[in-house]
């Protein structure tokens, strides 16, 4: 996270904005929407520890909703969870 609350503060509004505006782009033709959304979510998740907790409860829920949202963000658990699945013995590449 970063150490700036002001600069922490301001990637959390943008990100909840791309959320907000995802929807409404979304019925454009185009795919921006489904680019928006990733992208606001990263932002929110990235500077709200209560977002993550949030998300965390989300994943426990729907697991295969998260795995979609996971891979469509690139986060590193969809790399890990994907690799273990496929009977690769997944090693953390830290």
């Amino acid at each position: 996270m970063r150490q700036n609350a002001v600069v922490r503060l301001c990637l959390f509004a943008l990100g909840g904005v791309l959320l907000l505006l995802a929807p409404i782009i979304g019925v454009l033709p185009g795919p921006g929407g489904l680019i928006l959304f990733p992208v606001g979510l990263a932002l929110v998740l990235q500077n709200s520890i209560w977002a993550k907790r949030v998300y965390g409860r989300f994943k426990r829920r729907h697991p295969a909703y998260a795995a979609w949202a996971d891979r469509i963000m690139r986060r590193p658990s969809a790399a890990r969870r994907r690799a273990l699945e496929s009977g690769d013995g997944a090693k953390d590449g830290n």
